[in-house]
Parts: C-alpha cells; sequence; structure tokens
C-alpha cells in the first residue's frame, strides 16, 4: 500500500476502496474458517491465534486473532514510535472486523464434520483459494494494511531490508511460535500442520492468479469506468 494514497483518491473512489478492502476482509476470514475446520492447522499469521484458542477455547478464534492483530498493531507502534501514521490506528477496527468475519465463518460451517482425510485436506485448499480471494481484493483496494503486513513494512522501514525476505521471516517466526506454544500446552503437535504448509506456499499463487483476473477491472470499477487502467 502506497501511504500517500489518500492524497490521491476522490472521496468517492475511496468509499469504494474502503467497501472492496472490507469484502476482501470477509473473504479472507473465511478462508480462515474454511481451513480451520479442516483441522490441519490455519494459515501462518493465524496460527499464533489458532494455538492459544485451542488451549483457551473460553475465546473464541476470531477474539483471540484480533487479541494477536492488537499486539502486532502495538508492535508497529513500538518500532516506529514518531514515524508511525496514526491513520494506521484504523487497523484496530478492521481488525475486529476480521475477528468477528471469522467467527462467523466458524458458525458457518459448523455443521460440516469432516470424517476422512480427503476431505479435511480439500477443506484446507478451499479455504486457501478464499484466503487468497480475500487477499487479492484487499490488495487492489490498496488502503489499510493488514496488521501482519504493516508489522513486516515497520521493520523493513526502520532496517531498510527487503520486504519479500522479512515477510518470509515473519510467517516462519509465527508458525514456530505456534509450535512451541503447542508443544507447551499439549506435548505435542497440535494446530500447526500441513495445511499450514498449504497456506504458506499457495497462497501467494492464488492471490497472483486471482490479481491478473481481477485487477485491470476491479480498478476500472473503483476509478470509474471512463478512467484509464495504469500497468
Amino acid at each position: 500500500m502506497h501511504l500517500n494514497s489518500y492524497q490521491k483518491h476522490t472521496a468517492i473512489e475511496l468509499a469504494k476502496r474502503y467497501f472492496l478492502s472490507i469484502i476482501g476482509l470477509f473473504f479472507s476470514a473465511l478462508g480462515v474458517a474454511i481451513t480451520k475446520k479442516g483441522e490441519l492447522g490455519v494459515s501462518p499469521i493465524s496460527s499464533v491465534a489458532n494455538a492459544m484458542s485451542i488451549q483457551f477455547p473460553q475465546l473464541t478464534l476470531g477474539t483471540w486473532l484480533i487479541i494477536w492483530n492488537c499486539v502486532l498493531i502495538a508492535g508497529q507502534i513500538l518500532i516506529l514510535r514518531k514515524k508511525f501514521q496514526w491513520i494506521q490506528l484504523l487497523q484496530i477496527p478492521l481488525s475486529f472486523l476480521f475477528g468477528w468475519f471469522t467467527d462467523f465463518g466458524v458458525w458457518l460451517t459448523s455443521f460440516f464434520e469432516p470424517a476422512q482425510y480427503w476431505k479435511c485436506l480439500a477443506l484446507v485448499v478451499i479455504g486457501t483459494v478464499v484466503l487468497g480471494f480475500g487477499i487479492c481484493l484487499s490488495v487492489i483496494a490498496n488502503v489499510i494494511m493488514n496488521s501482519g503486513e504493516a508489522f513486516v513494512k515497520a521493520i523493513a522501514d526502520q532496517t531498510h531490508k527487503e520486504f519479500g525476505l522479512l515477510k518470509i521471516g515473519f510467517d516462519i517466526s509465527c508458525v514456530v511460535i505456534a509450535v512451541v506454544l503447542s508443544f507447551i500446552f499439549f506435548r505435542t503437535l497440535v494446530g500447526t500442520r500441513e495445511g499450514t504448509l498449504i497456506a504458506a506456499f499457495c497462497t501467494g499463487l492464488v492471490v497472483e492468479f486471482f490479481s491478473r483476473l481481477l485487477w485491470k477491472p476491479l480498478v476500472r470499477i473503483l476509478k470509474g469506468k471512463s478512467a484509464t487502467v495504469q500497468t
């Protein structure tokens, strides 16, 4: 996301972008919920919250995701200090929406109880596709970054390291933390399995696929039908 994008968009276009961002947030959360239903692990950034929700089911997965996202927002403030742009506090209400959407997605899929491994695996694949679709919409909307990517960008800005490499390191760190929590809580691996690896390796490919398919038509809608889309 370009931090000065707010200065480039008209009020109508900005409203459209936030609407698209919220739609993307819904599908991203639904993807996490579907993947969770497969019981083979969730995406790396959600894996810590997933581990906590298994150990402490008094709070829902969505609630733990809200807490985790708020921790990442606080991390951004600590890392950037005076350089932190307060418009980024909009990540907080978006984090709450993401948590609520996730719990809604868990409720939507509650009727389905996969008994066979292939069904669990299918849920992971479907969830990963839905997650990637949601992320694609959020990227095209190009307004507020999600807290995970914003946290990585904060580190990149301060260390002048490449964002892509730091993002890989961040995802790995999330998985490591989830694995450590799993062994602390359960003395075995729980909540982080092959589904996490599938999500980690395939989500980017899904985002790329939908971006090639949807980028130009959606940007044309955001800017107005007569607008010229730059590539």
